[in-house]
């Protein structure tokens, strides 16, 4: 479970928050979209959220555990894709995966046996042991997917986890993603593929400049905004704002 309570969030001395009282609840085992215009304190709401960056006021919980007051203990239940992985180029991929394994204490057992899943479903087992330094863009979002599935966490977070996918390495994402869900993990993601949102999941946040717009099923809202499809209500509630830098 994540809950958001009352998270704001300010650069500098500026008065403007880029994240504005945000309180939202997701249960476990949802698979949760959070979409916004381009500016709208997304990144900033998941950079909070995986303990990256300080809340101005409010705090973070995963199932229970505050990321303000508990980081290390939040932080293990969490596993991170980020929006352009930075990874080490000049190590393989096998030592990657066992560096972050490590890192979360998985057992020689379990980490070979995710290993072994992760590696054949994303198609990356004849690139394990080379450097990551010649792997493709793809090929690197997928090697920073399985690093942050490694441990098994409880709350998987990805932000714009499609950037770089081919087709079909995408539909292997969704349907990994709904698998996680199937086990009674909680995933949250944001992008701006809205058919990938509208498709995929079970509850939609919007959000703009920094405040919560709408949430709920997609069928909730589309009865409240009386539109038909996610681009429609996304539209409506956002209107301008989509040259605004994140």
């Amino acid at each position: 479970m994540i809950v958001f309570d009352h998270l704001s969030k300010s650069y500098g001395h500026s008065d403007v928050l880029a994240v504005d009282q945000l309180d939202l609840t997701i249960p476990s085992g949802e698979l949760f979209g959070f979409i916004g215009p381009n500016g709208a304190g997304k990144t900033t709401t998941i950079k909070m959220l995986t303990g990256i960056l300080t809340p101005t006021s409010g705090d973070c919980f995963i199932d229970g555990i505050s990321i303000r007051k508990n980081p290390m203990e939040a932080k293990r239940m969490i596993g991170y894709v980020p929006d352009g992985s930075d990874l080490f180029d000049r190590v393989t991929g096998i030592e990657y995966l066992r560096f972050i394994a490590d890192m979360y204490d998985v057992s020689e057992a379990d980490f070979r046996t995710r290993l072994d899943y992760y590696l054949d479903l994303f198609d990356l087992k004849d690139a394990a042991a080379s450097q990551i330094r010649s792997y493709s863009k793809g090929m690197r979002q997928k090697t920073a997917t399985i690093g942050a599935l490694i441990h098994d966490p409880k709350v998987f977070i990805l932000d714009e986890p499609m950037m770089g996918l081919d087709p079909k390495s995408s539909y292997l994402l969704k349907e990994e993603m709904k698998r996680q869900c199937s086990l009674g993990k909680t995933v949250f993601f944001s992008t701006h593929v809205l058919e990938v949102a509208e498709k995929l999941c079970t509850r939609i946040a919007i959000i703009r400049h920094g405040k919560l717009a709408a949430e709920g099923t997609l069928e909730e809202l589309r009865n409240r905004e009386k539109a038909e499809s996610l681009e429609e209500i996304f539209l409506e509630l956002t209107g301008e704002g989509e040259g605004e830098n994140e």
